[in-house]
């Protein structure tokens, strides 16, 4: 059965021994490192102070961090973006060795963070704590409110912001918030105006993508058919490019980021394009899901109009950040492109 956190693409591993009740004991005492030094026209000295509001209040930075931890699951690629190399980053899938994806090794340089496992809804913050952070980064965690809480008693912690569901922060939102929270401002702008400006282009030179309706699909093992509503970061990519999500899939997902139907109804995903993401958690990958004949069945299907996001494009998709959608442009637009007109192979 599809899942929350099939959807996420976590790789669900025992749970690490959490002591929260014994680091809550001390969690108060706990004395936070201030935060670095350091300036630059788009930085801050170590007298300034901002504040980034999001869902559970305001958090008040001051100075640049130095011991920047990054709890959302692709939040290390705004980051490394920015000039700033997080001493930590949680894993999320892949590779339990690498964190860092083709897209972003440039920015990344010779960085080697800490890689924390903690999938979802297990932080372990004694661990955390551990790690002495003067900033944790956690616009795509999902934090509860108490998670939350419990967090900015051992560091200043950006949430996700109010107005979007959990992991539906627009990379545009995410990347500024990070901005001003490391003190990078400016250069959070310039990197969202370039990337923006790319997406104008393509939609320029692609007017056909403008209006058509776009289907985000996750196959898993066939017996319940995931999609992703407009609020996904997945989906944004498409809407980005001018595509929208058909409504009668929009009010079945209703307030979260993702919907599912049964195999019998795989006609709502007929659209336009019908794109298949997360090939990794089908058995069989591309070759089972066009064997199905449900598939089969689709006008998306018989008329050649569905795209298959595999490898490295299909981690691309899923993270959805200003490092890896110029790669998803590049490689992507062309295949996106074929299979509109009915020319994918």
């Amino acid at each position: 059965m599809m899942t929350t956190d099939v959807l996420l693409r976590s790789r669900l591993s025992p749970p690490e021994s959490v002591t929260r009740r014994e680091f809550l004991i001390g969690a108060s005492a706990l004395l936070l490192l201030p935060a670095g030094c350091g300036g630059g026209p788009d930085g801050a000295s170590s007298g300034q102070s901002r504040e980034v509001e999001h869902r559970y209040g305001v958090t008040r930075i001051s100075g640049r961090p130095r011991r920047v931890i990054s709890l959302g699951f692709q939040e290390h690629d705004a980051l490394f973006a920015l000039g700033v190399e997080p001493v930590a980053v949680r894993y999320w899938y892949g590779d339990r060795d690498d964190v860092i994806y083709p897209w972003a090794e440039d920015e990344a340089g010779g960085a080697d963070p800490e890689i924390l496992n903690m999938p979802f809804g297990q932080l372990n913050f004694e661990k955390i704590a551990a790690l002495e952070p003067d900033l944790i980064m956690a616009v795509y965690a999902g934090l509860t409110e108490e998670e939350y809480r419990t967090l900015s008693e051992i560091s200043p912690t950006v949430a996700q912001p109010a107005g979007y569901v959990n992991f539906g922060t627009p990379w545009q939102k995410a990347t500024l918030m990070a901005g001003r929270a490391v003190g990078r401002e400016e250069r959070a702008r310039r990197l969202v105006e370039g990337l923006e400006r790319r997406f104008e282009r393509v939609r320029r030179e692609h007017p056909e993508f403008d209006g058509a309706t776009v289907a985000v699909a996750s196959y898993g093992n066939g017996e319940k058919i995931g999609f992703f509503s407009s609020q996904d970061t997945r989906t944004r990519f498409f809407t980005g490019l001018g595509f929208r999500v058909p409504e009668r899939l929009e009010e079945i997902a209703g307030e979260r980021f993702y919907g599912t139907i049964s195999p019998e109804r795989m006609d709502l995903l007929d659209a336009d394009l019908l794109v298949w993401c997360q090939l990794s958690s089908t058995e069989g990958g591309r070759a089972a899901i066009e064997r199905d004949p449900l598939v089969r069945q689709l006008d998306a299907s018989r008329e050649g109009r569905m795209v298959f996001m595999e490898g490295t494009l299909d981690d691309a998709l899923q993270f959805g950040t200003v490092l890896s959608l110029p790669f998803l442009l590049e490689q992507a637009v062309p295949r996106i492109a074929a299979a509109v007109s009915g020319n994918e192979g």
